[in-house]
């Protein structure tokens, strides 16, 4: 990793001890940088979660995906851990941008068809988002081996190749009924989720 800058502070939380947050300061990048959540004293090991943003179901209270309940687990986990890491990234929209899912959401209601067929359609990658700076975040910790919280072997894969030995925790939350067909689509995708069409 090359020399990065960082913003350090702590933070209260209701309900729970506090946390220091690190927000990557890397003017390459565009838009909002990356930050990880940082409880206690990280060392390998220890649980980490790398989330993207999704303001459909962190901020509007959508039940159409399970990326809230996604990182409220991470934060429940790493809390009872008592250490461990939670990087978010703002890469709505699998990377495309909240535009871009919009559209896609349009798409798949009109054509009922999946978010990966929508976005095909609409000219749009599968899925753009990149994890370096996520890597980046957990090498200025000084972590080398991690315990993983994913479904996607992506994330796996961006943090191994930049050498760091990554242990996979399935993160598997109950869903809605309209979230279930989205994530049959993500497992045909590749996303290490077990079938839901056999429950």
């Amino acid at each position: 990793m090359t020399e990065q800058l960082f913003v350090e502070h702590s933070l209260s939380r209701t309900g729970g001890t506090g946390f220091r947050v690190r927000v990557l300061d890397d003017a390459l990048i565009t838009g909002n940088p990356p930050v990880a959540a940082i409880y206690g004293e990280p060392e390998d090991d220890c649980l980490v979660r790398i989330h993207s943003r999704c303001v459909y179901s962190e901020i509007l209270g959508s039940v159409d995906c399970d990326c809230h309940d996604q990182v409220q687990q991470a934060k429940q986990l790493i809390s009872a851990a008592g250490t461990g890491v939670i990087i978010y990234l703002d890469q709505e929209g699998r990377g495309a941008g909240l535009l871009a899912k919009a559209r896609g959401y349009v798409y798949s209601q009109l054509h009922q068809a999946d978010t990966f067929a929508s976005y095909r359609a609409l000219h749009l990658p599968d899925d753009s988002r990149d994890y370096a700076a996520a890597a980046d975040l957990l090498e200025s910790l000084g972590l080398a081996r991690v315990r993983l919280l994913t479904n996607n072997p992506e994330k796996m894969k961006a943090l191994e190749s930049r050498g760091i030995i990554v242990e996979r925790e399935p993160s598997l939350v109950p869903v809605s009924e309209s979230a279930r067909a989205y994530l049959e689509a993500k497992r045909q995708h590749g996303h290490l989720i077990p079938s839901l069409t056999d429950s």
